[in-house]
């Protein structure tokens, strides 16, 4: 006789499915980052024995090198840009928006008629979104439910850019939040911002990637003793680059591109870069400091650090002394510090049951007016850290607009 598997995940019953499903999840093309923490909910997806279509612009071994299966299966294409960057640490706000707008809102109509065919031909029972606004409006006309899993949504970071590039971008963020509100709900990861488009939430712990190697057999690996203190320079891959003849300083080691990061999180002393959910999240877990700088215009940042420095593993150093190489004042301190974070690490797993939930018809979200008052709550605290100099914000119409269509009230 065939048995159900019951357990209780983050305060939600998941059920195990008996049937094979099929999921297709939609990655943003900003970085490996948001690819990194999709990797482990895949993971166990695929470990549950079903379908994974992942539709995505980042390499495959950023996949392939914690999951080998056949069920794990890659289409080549990115619906979304996020933001764009002259380097790790500049953004520019106006390229940003009309990138996005040449990517999914001029050919919109075309966009959404491709995908909605793909989705029905590869029979998905669920869209999972991190965090494409446009795959859940191309889930909703295909009549699949959609989620999205996600420690930020673009609207919100977008709006940033909309007040510096100009008022006419304004409907960008009015589609890219409208197409969230067709999502069931969003699994919020640690560290979030406020995510206003999405109607119910369920929060889970820490998304990281586990270990493959112990910190003795990464130092050993590179030639580097125990007694020596070890800092990964990481920046997303987008300043740390250097050619096969390059020549680097006796004590810098050049890292395969396709390196394996959380090993040698793990195996250092403290990191140096900028923050990002998976450089954060993979540092508190393993318990890294972390010296971070600054970037512009890129509003996750706050709610990041708030949650790094509250557990104690962060150190803020200025954008000049990195550029000219002022480092030691922050290694001295960064190393004598404890992080203390001793929260979950399996939000990859509760996430994945989650989604299976979904995908075969159970309501995952069971506080329909918790709902209410979360999405009343960050309407006005959202737009609190937007502000720039000279310009005071209000809610955004769009908002107010999308409270009326739901039937929400203040």
């Amino acid at each position: 006789m065939q048995m159900q598997q019951i357990s209780i995940t983050h305060g939600v019953e998941a059920i195990a499915p008996k049937r094979h499903l099929v999921f297709a999840y939609y990655v943003s093309g900003h970085g490996f980052g948001h690819a990194t923490r999709v990797v482990e909910v895949v993971r166990h997806l695929i470990r549950a024995g079903h379908d994974v279509h992942m539709v995505t612009g980042a390499p495959d071994f950023v996949f392939t090198s914690e999951i080998q299966s056949p069920r794990l299966l890659f289409r080549k294409v990115v619906l979304d840009c996020g933001a764009v960057q002259a380097d790790a640490l500049t953004v520019d706000p106006i390229a940003s928006l009309e990138k996005y707008s040449q990517m999914s809102i001029v050919p919109r109509a075309s966009v959404l008629a491709t995908e909605v065919q793909w989705l029905n031909s590869i029979k998905a029972d669920l869209v999972i979104s991190d965090v494409v606004p446009i795959a859940c409006r191309a889930a909703a006309d295909a009549g699949i439910r959609s989620v999205c899993v996600t420690n930020f949504s673009w609207d919100f970071i977008y709006v940033e850019y909309v007040m510096v590039a100009g008022s006419h971008y304004r409907s960008v963020l009015q589609q890219i939040a409208e197409d969230y509100s067709h999502s069931e709900f969003v699994i919020r990861l640690p560290g979030y911002s406020p995510m206003p488009a999405f109607r119910g939430v369920i929060d889970v712990p820490l998304v990281v990637r586990r270990l493959h190697k112990s910190r003795e057999e990464v130092r050993k690996d590179l030639g580097v003793p125990d007694d020596v203190k070890l800092v990964i320079f990481n920046f997303g891959g987008q300043v740390c680059g250097a050619s096969d003849n390059q020549e680097l300083p006796p004590n810098f080691i050049k890292l395969a591109k396709d390196v394996y990061t959380p090993d040698l999180i793990a195996a250092s002393d403290c990191m140096l870069g900028k923050i990002g959910y998976g450089t954060v999240s993979e540092a508190m877990a393993y318990k890294l400091p972390f010296i971070f700088i600054r970037r512009d215009y890129f509003n996750e940042e706050p709610y990041l650090r708030e949650m790094l420095e509250y557990y104690q593993g962060g150190v803020e150093m200025a954008r000049r002394d990195m550029l000219s190489g002022c480092w030691i004042p922050y290694l001295e301190r960064a190393v004598n510090l404890k992080p203390c974070y001793e929260g979950g690490t399996n939000g990859g797993e509760l996430a994945a049951h989650i989604l299976q939930d979904t995908a075969v018809g159970k309501n995952c979200v069971l506080d329909k007016q918790n709902k209410v008052r979360r999405l009343q709550d960050v309407m006005v605290h959202g737009c609190q850290p937007q502000k720039v100099p000279g310009n005071d914000i209000l809610v955004p119409d769009w908002y107010t607009l999308a409270e009326n269509k739901l039937g929400l009230h203040n």
